[in-house]
């Protein structure tokens, strides 16, 4: 299994990204996936979360600002990112959790997102 996230970069504040998650070794369509962020010396938290039937979920500081989708015919997972804040800024990850359980068992290697006030 690996995941690939995509699409992180330097934005100002009030901006937009759009990160992206394509999987190998899985397919979307029956797993629960999630999006993650670590910002320096701060815990790793997480940001939204879909489950396998398109529901979607988010923490409390991003509701409003991203929305998190996925595509599974080409096992892509978005995150489309707007009304940037310099908070906003860290690591962030994709993951995939099998049995939907809350357990995240497969991790991406993470894209930074940094915005500038």
């Amino acid at each position: 299994v690996q995941l690939v996230e995509s699409g992180g970069g330097s934005v100002q504040a009030g901006g937009s990204l759009r990160l992206s998650c394509v999987a190998s070794g899985l397919t979307y369509s029956g797993i629960c996936m999630g999006w993650f962020r670590q910002a320096p010396g701060k815990e790793r938290e997480g940001v939204a979360h879909i489950k396998s039937g398109g529901r979607a979920s988010y923490e409390e500081p991003v509701k409003g600002r991203f929305t998190v989708s996925k595509d599974n015919a080409t096992n892509t997972l978005y995150l489309q990112m707007t009304s940037l804040k310099p908070e906003d800024t860290a690591m962030y990850y994709c993951a995939a959790d099998y049995g939907c359980q809350g357990i995240y068992g497969y991790w991406g290697q993470g894209t930074q997102v940094t915005v500038s006030s």
